[in-house]
């Protein structure tokens, strides 16, 4: 094994040792579970925006946001023939770190009381959509950082998604169904910035290596389908149970058959060939974007911001069927015309952009640091790390003369 690899490994044990102990020291300090028999972990002391009840586990939002971001997400990534397995591992990784420190930082800032965060079942699916925009802006660094780095992008992700979270949800008070900006806005620009900070533009031709053959593509559609299950519940886990939540359910459902069949439609149109292909992006504007996530995640967050403000102009009580508590309470209160809640939620869009840019912008340059980079070799888009496998066909002694790897980095 080389001298950097058996490095790299034992900087990641320690990095791994290092966070973890550092989580259950706070865990042991602040965390507590919210009080059995009550319905809310949220008093009026507690400033929990949209977070005001505790579900329960039984509910299945929880498991099926879960669901998602382990499936949906670790799959979808792993569409490289040679780091299929190795991005499904690092997937792993960012959620179980990801997780206990979202739950740390968004207990501070919404389910604080007494000096301790009390958690439960809704704490745990705000957790999991803080876990699903660092997935998606792992997405656009996918064989351009090692796992170490991937740690510290998770560590500073969590806790910028949390403060554009409460800006946006407590502060400035707007609805954000779905996560449109805080999850999929914010992760997928926060995710390029890093990307282009850390342009190397000799190393980055590596791209053009990349081998995506049959098994992986499987693994991507199967990812494709979870999402596509999951994402109902995932898009009403905000919303109010038992009241606004099955529209939400709804509505993202027609929604996704819809376009379903509009990628049948344009696919033709759009490509060369006939037949539908998983799309890669590679933004011109120096920035490496493996999965995509710009078109997947940043577009659609964008549309959905805009289409959200025009909407929000024409909220009346009449159209949302005197639910419009449940949707814009300062609204329905009077604390604010429809025409202010729209302007409020516009003004979001480049509150997270910013956000986004300038937390990217943060991360990347640590990330950057000497210490944290692996040695690049132009090979390669991966190097041998953490997981190594022969290449399909091929016998063992070859594949220790041309290594074909499946890592991590």
């Amino acid at each position: 094994m080389p001298e950097d690899t058996t490095a790299s490994r034992l900087r990641l044990a320690g990095l791994c040792f290092l966070l973890q102990i550092l989580t259950i020291i706070l865990f042991a300090v602040f965390v507590r579970y919210s009080p059995e028999g009550s319905s809310s972990p949220c008093s009026q002391q507690l400033n929990c925006s949209w977070k005001n009840r505790d579900l329960g586990f039984q509910h299945p939002r929880f498991r099926h946001v879960h669901l998602q971001a382990l499936l949906g997400f670790g799959l979808l990534v792993a569409f490289l023939g040679r780091y299929g397995p190795g991005s499904v591992a690092i997937s792993i990784l960012v959620v179980a770190f990801a997780i206990q420190w979202a739950v740390l930082i968004q207990g501070f800032l919404y389910f604080f009381l007494n000096g301790k965060i009390y958690v439960g079942a809704q704490s745990m699916v705000s957790a999991d959509f803080c876990t699903a925009a660092v997935l998606i802006s792992s997405g656009a660094l996918l064989g351009r950082v090692n796992p170490g780095q991937m740690l510290l992008l998770t560590l500073l992700g969590v806790t910028l998604f949390s403060i554009n979270e409460y800006i946006l949800l407590s502060l400035m008070g707007i609805s954000d169904g779905g996560g449109c900006l805080t999850v999929h806005t914010f992760g997928a620009y926060f995710g390029l910035m890093v990307s282009r900070i850390l342009h190397q533009p000799h190393a980055d031709k590596r791209n053009e290596q990349q081998d995506m053959g049959h098994q992986p593509d499987v693994f991507a559609v199967l990812g494709t389908i979870s999402l596509w299950i999951f994402w109902p519940s995932f898009a009403s886990a905000t919303t109010v149970h038992n009241n606004a939540e099955p529209w939400a359910v709804l509505n993202t459902y027609f929604s996704l058959a819809a376009s379903t069949l509009a990628a049948f439609v344009l696919s033709p149109v759009l490509y060369e060939e006939s037949t539908l292909r998983m799309p890669v992006l590679h933004s011109r504007l120096k920035t490496q974007d493996t999965c995509g996530v710009h078109n997947v995640h940043g577009l659609p967050g964008i549309l959905g911001a805009l289409l959200g403000t025009l909407l929000t102009a024409l909220a009346t009580a009449d159209a949302y069927g005197g639910r419009l508590e449940l949707v814009f309470p300062l609204v329905a209160q009077g604390s604010r015309t429809a025409t202010d809640q729209a302007l409020c939620q516009l003004c979001a869009l480049p509150v997270t952009l910013l956000l986004a840019s300038l937390g990217g912008c943060l991360t990347g340059a640590v990330l950057k640091m000497k210490g944290l980079r692996s040695p690049p070799d132009p090979r390669y888009l991966e190097n041998p790390r953490l997981r190594e496998v022969a290449e399909e066909g091929g016998d063992r002694r070859a594949s220790r003369k041309e290594p074909s790897t499946s890592t991590l980095v």
